[in-house]
């Protein structure tokens, strides 16, 4: 839905804001402009999800934006970011942080508008140093990862995504794990679109050889895998040993492109990951990528090998039982 036919359809007094005449000029003019956009969102239930509001605060960026004449690029530089970047934030793809919505409401004359509505709609259930990133899955029509050490996040069945945080923090209570756990396991729910986004996923055969959980979890996963690739819901190469050195070998990649926004690359470290939209930066990781792409099986023989990597971890586990 796009952020005006999502005005229109949730809130019809945005139109009516647009279509009655107004003779006021001046600081007038603006005080009652901004009296309206609080009225709007004082009409916004309590439990309206962060990433609606996101899209409801970026028109209004938008709206303020053109109000003042000013192009993405022009405000970029005031606010020191691109102007991809505000972009991102009027599509909704990028949170808009305190410190920028402070700024933004200098820069727009808006009082403190940003800095007000930005709250709630910056909640997430995702680790800080993830949460753009995780919002920013949902609206993206294509997503490129590389797997290096570990199954990516999307691909992931709840058991292996426990194992995978437990063994990141050993001793944290139960309720952190399992809060994480839903947060990992509702990222995954955006494969239940049939169509979006197209996902095409390189796995390091390391990834898969690695028995995160043991082998019962393994098996369980690789099955997963192989199944989204039987339903074409997902693309997936494997990046088998004999490869070699690669593109990658620093670590995961992870790409993603928009119908509405430029394409944003995001690379991470324990505890601490960077959402990028700088060009050049996103076009060597894609050039990173697509080396890794053609190092890697093709889809029909990395299904094999993961399908024959599946009744091994099964038959292990077996022979652990007995």
């Amino acid at each position: 839905m796009s952020t005006s036919t999502f005005h229109t359809e949730c809130f019809p007094c945005l139109t009516q804001r647009d279509a009655i005449p107004v003779r006021l000029t001046g600081a007038q003019a603006q005080q009652q402009a901004l009296l309206d956009r609080e009225l709007i969102f004082m009409s916004v239930p309590k439990d309206f999800d962060p990433a609606s509001r996101r899209v409801m605060i970026g028109e209004e960026l938008r709206h303020a934006r053109e109000r003042v004449d000013l192009t993405q690029q022009a405000l970029g530089e005031q606010l020191f970011v691109s102007g991809s970047y505000v972009g991102q934030m009027e599509a909704g793809t990028r949170r808009i942080l305190p410190d920028m919505a402070k700024r933004l409401d200098e820069a727009l004359d808006m009082g403190s508008f940003f800095v007000r509505h930005c709250g709630k709609a910056n909640e997430s259930n995702h680790p800080v140093q993830f949460a753009e990133t995780a919002e920013a899955e949902t609206q993206a029509a294509t997503i490129m990862e590389y797997g290096a050490m570990l199954i990516p996040g999307l691909l992931q069945t709840p058991d292996y995504a426990r194992a995978v945080f437990l063994d990141f923090q050993p001793t944290a209570p139960d309720e952190v794990i399992e809060k994480l756990l839903t947060a990992r396991v509702a990222r995954a729910r955006l494969l239940e679109n049939p169509t979006k986004p197209l996902l095409w996923v390189v796995l390091d055969e390391a990834a898969l050889r690695r028995p995160v959980g043991g082998p019962a979890v393994m098996a369980e996963n690789l099955r997963h895998i192989k199944n989204l690739m039987l339903k074409r819901r997902a693309v997936v190469q494997v990046l088998p040993f004999e490869a070699g050195g690669h593109a990658s070998l620093h670590g995961p990649v992870k790409l993603m492109h928009f119908a509405d926004a430029p394409p944003l690359t995001y690379i991470e470290a324990p505890a601490v990951g960077w959402l990028l939209d700088d060009p050049a930066t996103v076009a060597r990781h894609q050039l990173s990528y697509d080396l890794l792409r053609a190092n890697a099986l093709t889809p029909r023989q990395s299904l094999a090998l993961i399908s024959s990597l599946a009744e091994e971890y099964a038959h292990d586990d077996l022979e652990h039982r007995a």
